[in-house]
């Protein structure tokens, strides 16, 4: 081959080269710039199934996890944790608070087609206060003197007294729709399974401790989400979850600290997977029966508090990813008060409690004794929480070494709730609360919420704490209410109703193909409906 031929052979390998690369950067930078757009879906893992799709009607989790995508309220919160609109576009608060009008949207239909007026804000509120609902979340309801809804837009409230926590108690609880429910029992309405809501998916199927899946509902009124489909698979087994992850069955779980921080500190997991970490809105505890001989003094509960080393549960269970719980608030929250009585690690101080109570090793067997009774009690908790299920082991541990022999017993969540705790068939649990961004906790410490299906399970009675309780709810002012919250907190630090352990660390895991993601104060999901995946890496074809 000639020089002059080469030299042309050359050019045009360079020039095609030159053509393949810029076809190449092109795609990258299209690519790069390609704005958000619709398909693929998202499987997230829960350990628990759903009870009830009904929000008034369920208590657990993942129920209200699967119903705030079906339902809206007239009211949400921002990624700031400021109350906006939702349902409602505006509203008024009048007469120092007693009254509220909101302003509804217009257009908004429900997923049958239906439209949606101010007849389904207060048919809901009209079921949520019948005695005939069995519902825990009543209670700020029955605050309200007068609900009228005059025109189809206009819904408004009167209460008996100023009620601090009235806005956002007007969130998905309570609006349902009056066509499909009006005269019918709303405890056998096939809604508790077949959801029909006004929200950002529609429910498809639900297969009993399977899984759940919801689609894209392509008329709601904030745009639809772009995600086609969000399917919780059920998986009761944290280590079979995690399997599926890394197999590719799962796009989203909660990590354990060990999957946090050791089993995900790989390539592979770095490469696709993102993971995020922030205080949770939770707190874990061990909770008494009050009604139990054993637990009625408080010196008794005070004891097993000191017996229990919680910053040990925080290194072995949730190797450093949580804080000490102090109460029934996580620290960053402007109502925590941090200075309430704390119970250190202090065996010998809780061996003096017990004693005190007549609990004495008398016959020398290692257990306490009191009238003939040994100190024996048995512990529930959920099946499937391996955090919960270390800590249990932990605090066995740690009571056997003070005379007090502790037995756990793990129950499936259905079962768990239905049978033991709404029955209240139980000594002690170990379990946890989601936490609110107001503060008041009236249905859950009030002395009045001790009824079946209410959420004072443990039988907590206390008049001044009943008292500030109602004393929160009745104060607007900011300062007034954070001295009436860090009181109550003083009281059941006090009262210890419950052992409070930890706040864990959230430790969600994503696929890496889905993007918006933007971690605020509200955590990951506020905008979860503005998640998305670009057109070249969507996993799921979906019809």
């Amino acid at each position: 081959m000639s020089e002059r031929i080469f030299f042309k052979v050359s050019i045009a390998i360079f020039l095609i080269l030159l053509f393949v690369c810029s076809c190449f950067e092109m795609g990258v930078y299209a690519q790069a710039q390609q704005g958000p757009c619709y398909g693929d879906a998202i499987v997230a893992g829960s350990i628990g199934d759903a009870s009830n799709l009904i929000p008034m009607l369920s208590t657990d989790a993942t129920s209200h996890e699967i119903a705030g995508l079906i339902y809206n309220g007239l009211v949400k919160y921002d990624k700031d944790l400021n109350l906006v609109g939702d349902l409602a576009e505006s509203w008024e608060i009048r007469q120092g608070g007693r009254e509220i009008v909101f302003h509804l949207r217009k257009g908004v239909r429900w997923q049958d087609g239906v439209p949606f007026t101010s007849r389904d804000v207060l048919f809901g509120f009209r079921t949520i206060i019948d005695p005939k609902t069995p519902t825990a979340y009543a209670g700020d309801f029955l605050e309200v003197e007068k609900a009228e809804a005059p025109d189809p837009y206009t819904f408004r409230v009167i209460y008996k007294e100023p009620f601090a926590p009235a806005l956002s108690s007007w969130g998905d609880i309570v609006v349902l729709p009056e066509h499909l429910l009006k005269g019918k029992d709303i405890t056998k309405s096939e809604l508790s399974r077949h959801p029909v809501g006004l929200g950002p998916y529609k429910f498809r199927l639900w297969k009993t401790q399977e899984r759940i899946e919801l689609e894209a509902n392509p008329d709601y009124f904030d745009g639809r989400p772009y995600l086609d489909r969000y399917i919780m698979r059920i998986i009761p087994d944290p280590a079979t979850m995690f399997m599926e992850l890394k197999a590719g069955g799962l796009d989203w779980m909660g990590l354990s600290p060990i999957q946090y921080k050791r089993q995900t500190d790989t390539e592979f997991f770095r490469r696709n997977f993102n993971k995020y970490k922030y205080l949770s809105f939770s707190y874990t505890y061990l909770g008494y029966n009050l009604r139990h001989p054993f637990f009625k003094d408080k010196r008794v509960r005070q004891a097993i508090s000191y017996a229990i080393d919680k910053q040990e549960i925080i290194r072995g269970v949730l190797l450093g990813l949580g804080v000490v719980a102090t109460g029934p608030y996580k620290p960053d929250a402007w109502f925590y008060n941090p200075n309430v009585k704390r119970y250190p690690y202090n065996p010998q101080k809780a061996k003096e409690l017990l004693a005190q109570c007549g609990w004495k090793d008398t016959d020398g067997d290692g257990v306490l004794d009191k009238d003939g009774v040994p100190f024996s009690f048995t512990v529930l908790t959920n099946q499937g929480n391996s955090l919960r299920d270390k800590t249990a082991q932990i605090i066995q541990y740690r009571l056997k070494q003070i005379g007090i022999e502790m037995k756990i017993r793990q129950l499936e969540w259905t079962a768990f709730i239905n049978d033991f705790i709404d029955k209240r068939r139980f000594e002690a649990v170990i379990l946890g609360w989601t936490l609110g961004q107001d503060p008041d906790i009236y249905d859950i410490w009030h002395s009045s919420k001790t009824g079946a299906k209410q959420l004072n399970f443990i039988g907590y009675k206390n008049r001044e704490v009943d008292r500030l309780l109602v004393m929160g709810r009745r104060t607007f002012d900011r300062e007034k209410r954070k001295k009436i919250y860090f009181k109550i907190q003083e009281i059941l630090a006090e009262d210890q109703p419950y052992t409070f352990l930890y706040v864990p660390m959230a430790l969600p895991i994503i696929h890496s193909r889905f993007r918006g993601i933007k971690p605020a104060p509200a955590g990951i999901t506020y905008n979860f409906i503005r998640w998305w995946v670009p057109k070249n890496e969507q996993k799921y074809i979906l019809p």
